[in-house]
Order: structure tokens, then sequence, then C-alpha cells
């Protein structure tokens, strides 16, 4: 069962900034910590750590675009 602590752990990493975790509505993409390069690595860490596959073409920007929703999203696919 994944947690939304686990969710900001995993984005701490790919994004090498402890304001993932400090902020949590941060938008990722509008504060350049992720780029397209970075949702592939984010897609095949949320299916390696947590074993929930989301197709790219299920992935949209707008839905994913901070660590909140990204948590929802996943819970959402438990």
């Amino acid at each position: 069962m994944m947690d939304k602590q686990q969710v900001l752990e995993m984005l701490v990493e790919l994004c090498e900034d402890d304001i993932v975790s400090e902020n949590p509505d941060i938008d990722l993409f509008e504060e350049g910590l992720l780029d397209s390069f970075g949702t592939i690595n984010l897609l095949v860490e949320i299916e390696n750590r947590f074993d929930i596959s989301v197709p790219i073409t299920d992935f949209n920007r707008e839905e994913w675009n901070t660590p909140n929703r990204i948590a929802a999203k996943l819970a959402e696919r438990q």
C-alpha cells in the first residue's frame, strides 16, 4: 500500500529538490523540476516502486503537475 509520504520521497529523488516535500502544491513543470524526460522517469519509477502502470497516454500534465495531484492520481489507481 502506497502512501503520500512515499510519493513525496520518490519525487524528491527524481527532482533532486526537497522543495517538493516542503510545498506539495508546487507546479513541477512550471518550476522546471520535471520535463518530458523527467515524466518518463516518473512513470517508470511509479511502476517499479508501487507496481502501478500509468500509460503515457493517460498522463495529462494539468492533472499530474503537483506532488499532491500525483499522490491522488496514484491512490485512485491502487
